[in-house]
């Protein structure tokens, strides 16, 4: 993959190339079907993982067994990083969106790799503080926005992070349902179906078959009372 096409807010976007091609001939490469699992919530693993060619969920499971959507990682991106670093089960459980191509990486060779380019290590420990700040900032939302703010917000971190340019406007890469965006921004399912039904009749965003297009992303923003403040996106670059 050319290096311009590396996503620049993930790890392989953010390393020198010296780094990045080390980090790129490492690992045994494993092509992994959709919808299938690479790392799974309590098992007692280590290896790292860099998606070379993905799109994954990050979930969680609830105490009512239903799975949270935590996050969305993609090509360019490490996962499996925190049990490779502190010896502790995988905290969450990652799985591929569509087929994918990914690097399986022993902990051993993934913690002497940060230790011989610390460049790669301060950008690793970047990217950690950036999901930190991201985490922080959605439990501010939760406690101080309606959930039709937080939903617009959360859409819009989504669409300027992974989207892409369709005809209908921006569109999430990502099969969204309604209940992974309720647990994204914190709220109950049917307080997000309306909350999207009202960012639908002010034409900020479209939605059909778990698919979300941002329609008007300036519209989207205002609703997300965002105007002239930087995304979570930009926290994490």
């Amino acid at each position: 993959m050319p290096r311009q096409s590396w996503p620049p807010n993930t790890l392989l976007g953010r390393l020198a190339p010296r780094s990045r091609d080390v980090l790129l001939g490492m690992g045994v490469r494993r092509n992994v079907p959709g919808l299938r699992p690479i790392l799974r919530e309590g098992d007692l693993e280590s290896h790292a993982v860099v998606l070379h060619n993905a799109v994954c969920k990050v979930t969680a499971a609830m105490a009512d067994g239903r799975q949270a959507l935590l996050a969305i990682r993609v090509t360019g991106d490490v996962v499996g990083e925190t049990s490779a670093l502190n010896h502790t089960p995988r905290s969450a459980t990652v799985t591929t969106c569509r087929p994918s191509t990914v690097a399986v990486i022993r902990e051993v060779d993934f913690r002497s790799f940060l230790k011989q380019h610390p460049d790669a290590a301060v950008e690793m420990a970047g990217m950690t503080a950036g999901r930190l700040r991201w985490a922080n900032r959605r439990r501010v939302d939760f406690a101080s926005y309606p959930v039709k703010v937080r939903l617009a917000r959360v859409i819009a971190d989504i669409a300027e992070t992974y989207g892409y340019d369709s005809p209908s406007g921006t569109e999430i890469g990502v099969r969204l349902t309604q209940l992974e965006l309720a647990t994204l921004c914190g709220a109950a399912e049917v307080s997000v179906q309306k909350a999207l039904r009202e960012l639908r009749s002010e034409k900020a965003v479209s939605t059909a078959q778990r698919r979300v297009v941002v329609s008007d992303m300036a519209t989207l923003r205002s609703m997300a009372e965002l105007d002239g403040v930087s995304g979570a996106i930009d926290e994490c670059r």
